[in-house]
């Protein structure tokens, strides 16, 4: 493993704001199909409103882990895997490609999207629905524009479903509901305080952790911070479509700038819009969502029938919809939600093929040469399709616990990570650079947190 150390060259200035929304769509819609459709709904409409209150302190910690990973790379215009591997060797990308396969090798969001759609069209076979997803999904990310037709994507479902389900919540939510929301979010349920009694402490870390992107999909903003070009991103290696020639002179290695008045400035202007748009893309619209969504799960299915198995909430949900509105709008809501899972899966497959071509990259660039990082995300990402369709071939047709099982392997993968980037940061960045005392305090605390929980799953 051979990896140069970092460049020179010029940190340019930062364009107008609205040019520079996009990579947070992204990160938004792999959280839109875990934690925002499922997830929390699925708990708040088995246990109530009272848990609400880890949703919002879950997307607020992912908040702050990824603005520490997008400082490396709008530093430095690599990826953090680069920046580990130079620290720590091949040990780190190797972990990398174990923690993002052996977490997301389950097809459960895309067997949730398919048992919806299969429903509202009559299908008797939602795995064969599933699978043809999985292949329709490959075909989309090898023949297009890979990171623009997904930004496009994600944008156009988030400004048509985020508003409606806003809508559905609002118009159909008792004032009795909107109460037991605001008594949640200062963790008071029905006869509990905080975590009720009955849910796992698996499936609550699972849900802490997917409400956001979560797991190493986390990780995949420095690859979006490079196709966008933030800061020294610019100079970053692009993954392009198969077919599209790949580029020569390509490298792994970044770009800094130097240390000085004008660049430091230049810089700060950087870090204030992207803390901005990652602020009202990914946090604010994330938490409103699940918000929304957790809030219509409990007003429609549990203050009516107390709870649903499995994703039959959804399916309570969407009937009682329709009672409350016209058959229809259930119908839409069912339809919406499919298509939500859907495109989750397009980008959860797009950012686990990206961590893991660039981490075999990085074990050898004599034999894995970044000149055909292109087509080492392609074997990824049909490979995983693969994978996919052989346990979906194997009968496993239970989405949520698939879910289940993903989020909370994932939420192990999280606390090694956080500790990895807040070393990396504090370690290798310019002294006026760093991150400031708040911030560092703030994913101490997280890291604290997911290694207590993860201590009394394992241990306890």
């Amino acid at each position: 493993m051979k990896i140069k150390d970092i460049g020179i060259a010029t940190l340019e200035k930062s364009p107008r704001f609205r040019k520079m929304v996009g990579p947070s769509f992204i990160l938004l819609g792999l959280g839109l199909g875990s934690g925002e459709l499922i997830l929390w709904p699925y708990l708040s409409a088995n246990f109530g409103l009272g848990i609400i209150w880890a949703a919002v302190i879950g997307i607020t910690f992912q908040f702050f882990i990824n603005m520490e990973i997008e400082r490396y790379t709008l530093i430095n215009g690599e990826s953090v895997f680069v920046g580990l591997a130079r620290k720590l060797g091949t040990i780190s990308p190797v972990w990398f490609i174990l923690s993002t396969i052996i977490p997301w090798m389950w097809p459960g969001i895309v067997l949730s999207s398919a048992i919806l759609i299969a429903n509202v069209f009559g299908i008797n076979h939602p795995d064969l629905v599933a699978i043809i997803m999985l292949v329709l999904i490959g075909t989309i990310l090898s023949f297009g524009k890979v990171y623009k037709t997904q930004e496009k994507l994600q944008k156009i479902l988030i400004f048509i479903g985020v508003p409606l389900i806003l809508v559905l919540a609002i118009f159909l939510a008792k004032g009795n509901d909107w109460q037991a929301l605001a008594r949640g979010l200062m963790g008071h349920g029905d006869n509990f305080w905080f975590i009720p009694t009955g849910l796992s402490l698996m499936t609550f870390l699972g849900a802490f952790a997917y409400s956001g992107a979560g797991g190493n999909l986390n990780l995949a903003q420095s690859f979006y911070i490079r196709e966008k070009e933030y800061g020294m991103g610019k100079y970053g290696t692009k993954i392009t479509s198969l077919l599209r020639k790949n580029k020569t002179n390509l490298s792994l290695e970044g770009k800094t700038f130097l240390i000085n008045k004008e660049n430091l400035k230049t810089f700060r202007d950087w870090w204030k819009k992207i803390n901005l748009e990652h602020f009202l893309v990914f946090w604010l619209t994330g938490a409103t969502t699940i918000l929304m969504l957790s809030l219509l799960a409990f007003s429609m299915v549990y203050q009516s029938t107390k709870g649903a198995s499995g994703i039959n909430f959804l399916f309570e949900e969407a009937i009682n919809i329709s009672g409350r509105t016209w058959p229809m709008v259930g119908v839409i809501f069912l339809i919406l939600v499919g298509i939500m899972l859907f495109f989750t899966q397009l980008s959860v497959m797009d950012a686990t093929a990206r961590i893991n071509s660039e981490n075999l990259v990085i074990i050898n660039q004599d034999r894995f040469k970044i000149e055909h990082l292109s087509y080492f995300y392609h074997a990824f990402l049909w490979a995983q399709i693969i994978l996919g369709i052989i346990v979906l071939l194997l009968g496993f047709d239970q989405p949520l616990q698939l879910v289940t099982l993903s989020a909370f392997l994932n939420a192990m993968t999280m606390l090694v990570y956080t500790m990895a980037v807040l070393w990396l940061n504090q370690k290798t960045l310019a002294k006026e650079l760093r991150p400031v005392w708040w911030r560092k305090a703030i994913l101490i605390l997280i890291i604290l947190f997911f290694a207590s929980f993860t201590g009394l799953i394992l241990f306890g």
